[in-house]
């Protein structure tokens, strides 16, 4: 359903996967990957999102670099790259909303912002950063968790997360401490933990054999109301 575009950011030229609706406009919507990379598993998610109405953008934020199933260690590496060059990516990603809200498809004055694993992370750093220009977020299975999180004091959109009770990469004891600290904090946020779920349950390609198809549809159903109402 989507293409490839190019967008600038910050003085060079950033690409990413763009699905618009078939009526042709609707709210716009960000999909931030996994550790993967742009992978057709996440532009499938974009698609997705347009057959629900929304204009969906997932920009690549390993500029082109791809790491397989089997390759975990490849993405590892790659992600460890990525969060050490934070402020490449985090230009990378407030351009795609920048993007987003230009297009003449996008009908909202805000996006919303879906991510999983490691784009569950991102997702939270983003709203955190862009402010109002994000209206509501969706992060899976993913957060900053520990020392060194986001400057909170701008998240202003609603979120509305989803997290595997059996987690190794982002446990669910420090998901809900931080989820104790942003509602302390004033912030309209809500975490669900799964039980007896395991993490990338919504990935239907099953890298890590978690897969739930069950908890996919109910938590996407859940995901597409937040945005629906909040864009």
């Amino acid at each position: 359903m989507g293409d490839m575009i190019e967008f600038q950011a910050n003085g060079h030229t950033a690409q990413g996967y763009l699905a618009l609706p078939d009526g042709g406009t609707g709210p716009g919507v960000m999909v931030i990957q996994e550790w993967w990379g742009l992978v057709p598993q996440i532009k499938a998610t974009c698609d997705r999102l347009a057959r629900d109405g929304f204009v969906a953008l997932a920009p690549d934020l390993y500029h082109g670099e791809l790491a397989e199933h089997t390759e975990m260690d490849k993405a590892g590496e790659l992600m460890n790259k990525l969060v050490q060059e934070m402020d490449h990516a985090a230009t990378d990603m407030s351009s795609a909303v920048t993007a987003l809200l230009d297009h003449d498809a996008v009908t909202s004055d805000s996006v919303g912002v879906v991510g999983f694993c490691m784009g569950g992370m991102l997702t939270l750093v983003i709203a955190a950063k862009e402010g109002d220009r994000v209206g509501a977020a969706a992060p899976f299975y993913g957060a900053p968790l520990g020392d060194g999180g986001p400057d909170w004091s701008n998240l202003s959109a609603k979120v509305v997360g989803h997290f595997a009770e059996n987690d190794d990469f982002f446990p669910p004891d420090a998901v809900k401490a931080l989820e104790t600290d942003l509602q302390a904090a004033g912030k309209d946020v809500s975490f669900t933990v799964y039980e007896g779920s395991g993490h990338a349950f919504t990935n239907e390609e099953d890298p890590l054999g978690n897969y739930d198809d069950a908890l996919d549809t109910s938590t996407w159903a859940e995901t597409i109301q937040l945005f629906n109402e909040a864009l």
